[in-house]
This record gives C-alpha cells, sequence and structure tokens, in this order.
C-alpha cells in the first residue's frame, strides 16, 4: 500500500493494513510484505508457482463446454442440482461461482446469496429460509454461503447460542439426506486457504476501490480469530462429511487449478448427455479431496 494513502480513504480507517502492521503474526506479515507490494506475492500452495494462464484458458474453455452440456441436460432431463459454496472470507467463493456460471443460462442456473436473517426469519426453523431457494425442476442453485453459516461463523461470532448449534448438528446431516432422497444432486465444496494469502487478498481488496464493498466487519474481525475459525471449520467438516453428501474441499490459494478442480468434481459423478470425460480430466488430488486434504495442509490453516 502506498503510505501516502490516508487511512480514512480506505474501508475500516485502514484496519486490515493496521493488522497487518500491529498484529499479523512475524512469519505472516514477512510472507505478505516479501513481494514489496506486488500483487500475489504469497508462494501459491501446493505448486510453487501459478498456473500459466494459457493453460488456464485452454482446460477452462473445455470444462465450459461440458457446463453447457450439463445444463441442457439439466434442463431436458428435469434435474435439480444444488452446489454450495463455504470457505474463509477471500478463500475465492465469488470467483469460482462466476467461474462455474460464465457461460450459463441465468434463468435455469441461479445464485444465491443470502443477507443476514431479518427478524421474522430469525424466529423460523433454521433451514427453512434455505427451503425457499432450494431448485424446481430443470434448475441448478449456487449457494453463495449456506446453512453452514452456523457451523463456523454463527459460532465463531456468538451469532447463535452452543445449544443452537447443537441442535444444527443434530439436523444438518438427515436434512441433506432429505434433499439427496427426494433427488437433488447436492456437492458441497469448501475452498480452503492459507493464512498469508488470505491476508494478502484482503488487503488488495482493502486497496481497490472497485473491490472494497466485499469487506465488512467481521472479515476485519475475522483476522484476529484465525484459531478460532480454524477449530470450528474442522469440527464442521468432520462431523457433516456423510455418505449422502460428501465434502469437496478445494486448496485456493492457488485459484486457476482450484476452479478447474471444483468444476471437474461437479461435473465428473452426473452422467449428463453427451459427457466428454477426456474434456473434463482428472482431479487433481493436491488440489481437491475431502476434510483430510486440509488437516494435511502446511499453509497455516
Amino acid at each position: 500500500m502506498d503510505d501516502a494513502t490516508p487511512h480514512e480513504d480506505l474501508p475500516f480507517d485502514g484496519a486490515i493494513s493496521r493488522y497487518l502492521r500491529e498484529e499479523a503474526p512475524d512469519e505472516i506479515r514477512q510472507a505478505v510484505e516479501s513481494g514489496n507490494g506486488r500483487a500475489a506475492t504469497v508462494p501459491r500452495f501446493p505448486y510453487p508457482e501459478k498456473m500459466p494462464r494459457e493453460a488456464y484458458a485452454q482446460e477452462m474453455a473445455r470444462l465450459q463446454v461440458e457446463l453447457v452440456r450439463l445444463q441442457a441436460w439439466v434442463k431436458e432431463s428435469g434435474t435439480r442440482v444444488v452446489v454450495v459454496f463455504e470457505g474463509r472470507d477471500a478463500a475465492g467463493k465469488g470467483g469460482s461461482i462466476k467461474a462455474f456460471t460464465e457461460n450459463l443460462n441465468p434463468r435455469t442456473a441461479r445464485i444465491v446469496a443470502l443477507p443476514a436473517p431479518t427478524e421474522a426469519e430469525k424466529g423460523e426453523w433454521y433451514f427453512q429460509r434455505y427451503v425457499r431457494e432450494l431448485p424446481t425442476r430443470g434448475e441448478i442453485v449456487l449457494f453463495d454461503r449456506s446453512w453452514y453459516n452456523r457451523g463456523v461463523v454463527e459460532h465463531v461470532f456468538g451469532f447463535c447460542t452452543p445449544a443452537e448449534r447443537a441442535l444444527w448438528f443434530r439436523q444438518v446431516e438427515p436434512f441433506e439426506r432429505m434433499l439427496v432422497e427426494d433427488g437433488i444432486l447436492l456437492f458441497k465444496v469448501w475452498i480452503n486457504v492459507g493464512r498469508a494469502t488470505q491476508l494478502e487478498r484482503m488487503l488488495a481488496r482493502e486497496r481497490d476501490p472497485l473491490k472494497q464493498w466485499k469487506l465488512s466487519w467481521i472479515d476485519v474481525e475475522g483476522l484476529r480469530r484465525w484459531g478460532s475459525y480454524s477449530a470450528a471449520i474442522t469440527e464442521t467438516l468432520e462431523r457433516t462429511d456423510h455418505a449422502a453428501a460428501r465434502w469437496i474441499v478445494l486448496r485456493g490459494d492457488d485459484k486457476r487449478r482450484a476452479r478447474l478442480n471444483l468444476i471437474r468434481a461437479v461435473l465428473g459423478p452426473i452422467p449428463y448427455a453427451r459427457k466428454d470425460p477426456a474434456a473434463i480430466g482428472a482431479l487433481d488430488p493436491l488440489i481437491a479431496g475431502g476434510p483430510e486434504l486440509r488437516r494435511g495442509d502446511a499453509t497455516g490453516c
């Protein structure tokens, strides 16, 4: 950041930059500052270099064709698809959703990003407002955050009681089993990201007038609660990874490889018409896996 930039011109008076200077662990600060302000200074994990842009574009183009074929089949067959996107702030959920929907017809591929619950919604069954957004026949719905807020964010910030969270844990697996038994194809995606990468991305948002709207006080405060988030994430992933709806965990430090493997993970199990397995390719086990992938990370997560 340019030292001449007034803090009052930055969201929350430059709280993210101040966190970097005053509160970030030394190894995280050094990783972020090592590039002298250049973008993408933190080494991409688990690969030391970014995926080349040309190679990424070629693979993504093939996958986009497959996504269009998937949507055509979903519409013709009346199939219902739900993809849940979860992850830490700045993990890459929005960019992944954009890559997924780039060439899809928005009439039958819908993004759901719910705001904080209203007073009326707080008085409802916790899952009720998400049920209202579930797909009808021939529709794909992508949740940009979901009912998993209760397992992580609400718990970390005290927005729910321990009893409410315990009830949620008892209900979430039966809820998801009912969705699957009713014929919904349910995919749950957790995008993991290392601590230095997250801070780097949030600093970039702080400096970019076109992206400052993405930041909230929860993002700022969440930087200080990395350990609490980590514990909540680990517990939630392990307790909600069940046979009817497994978690797809992606290492999101490398955005390009993560997006490619996200799309592969969704396309792979679905028997849609004109499917081209060669175009889809195989999942990269260094990028995509289950909850055990996150446990084995060395990214400060």
